[in-house]
């Protein structure tokens, strides 16, 4: 069995272009996962792409004095002819029931909707406390919500580096979260995609050093965010995760290492998924401006690259 992380630290050319894994039948943490069929990517829209117009985890009143809900966002959606929405977390109401979960299941589903998957802001590097343990409740609570609507996958942060710590430890404690919520996680059959987004996940190598420490599982896997690594060749990198995708995140802008934005090459982002067999939904996550107006311009993009 090739490992791909040991091809990584001889060199990173090397991963991007490791063959296909074959000859045994055996699961490692490390292995991306075996693929049938040609590349399928479906398209899919994050309700972040409307971040600034929710209101986050509101009351009731809150919500409904918003510009957008997620029953608007996903009306928008049916509009705009996608195969599925992402429900990201932020925008559910602060007390969540079973009774809305499923109302917005049968909306989706009345409209033609997936919803390809949602996501949580959880930090796993925190030291053990109370606030550790509420990081994991709530990653079981979102499990839990996830299975009810049936949301495929929750894409999951790594966290960073508490002050005065090491990251060798912030990773340990990461991979141990993991650990816990992947065994909760496989009894609801809930994917947990690790994203690449900064801290400890800022690189390949970071990734790789999780990756392969977490224990083996069906469940378990990436977020590839084709706009998080601010690094000197992004292109190269997201090679390099892309084997591991569960999930796909596409954005319109990159960062350099300095911060600094500059437009995506998005056929050259759908060829490394594609290049990677990825089958899955891409989901467009809008960070710019005028999202109403420009969302629909991208999503024409997309349609015709996957």
């Amino acid at each position: 069995m090739i490992h791909p992380r040991r091809k990584f630290l001889t060199s990173l050319g090397a991963i991007a272009a490791a063959p296909a894994l074959t000859g045994s039948s055996v699961l490692h943490a490390a292995d991306p996962p075996k693929r049938s069929g040609e590349p399928l990517l479906k398209l899919s829209l994050a309700a972040y792409s409307f971040n600034k117009m929710f209101a986050r985890r509101g009351t009731p009143d809150q919500i409904a004095k918003a510009e957008m809900t997620l029953e608007k966002f996903i009306d928008y959606g049916a509009e705009q002819q996608l195969g599925a929405v992402e429900l990201t977390g932020y925008y559910f109401p602060k007390d969540i029931t079973t009774e809305y979960l499923l109302s917005i299941r049968q909306r989706t589903h009345r409209l033609g909707l997936d919803i390809s998957g949602t996501a949580i802001g959880n930090d796993f590097c925190l030291p053990e406390g109370e606030a550790r343990d509420q990081q994991l409740q709530d990653c079981q609570d979102w499990i839990d919500y996830a299975a009810i609507m049936g949301a495929p996958a929750i894409r999951i942060f790594a966290g960073r580096v508490p002050k005065g710590d090491n990251e060798e430890a912030a990773i340990e404690r990461c991979v141990d979260g993991i650990n816990q919520s992947l065994n909760y996680a496989a009894k609801k059959g809930v994917f947990l995609a690790l994203e690449n987004h900064g801290g400890i996940t800022a690189t390949p190598a970071q990734m790789m050093k999780i990756i392969d420490a977490v224990k083996p599982s069906p469940w378990f896997g990436v977020n590839f965010d084709s706009g998080n690594f601010s690094t000197d060749d992004p292109y190269r990198d997201l090679a390099i995760i892309a084997p591991y995708a569960v999930n796909a995140q596409i954005k319109v802008s990159m960062k350099s290492p300095e911060g600094k934005k500059y437009p995506a090459d998005m056929p050259k982002i759908i060829g490394i998924l594609k290049k990677a067999g990825y089958r899955g939904y891409v989901t467009l996550e809008f960070e710019e401006t005028k999202p109403l107006e420009e969302i629909p311009k991208y999503l024409k993009t997309l349609r015709e690259l996957v």
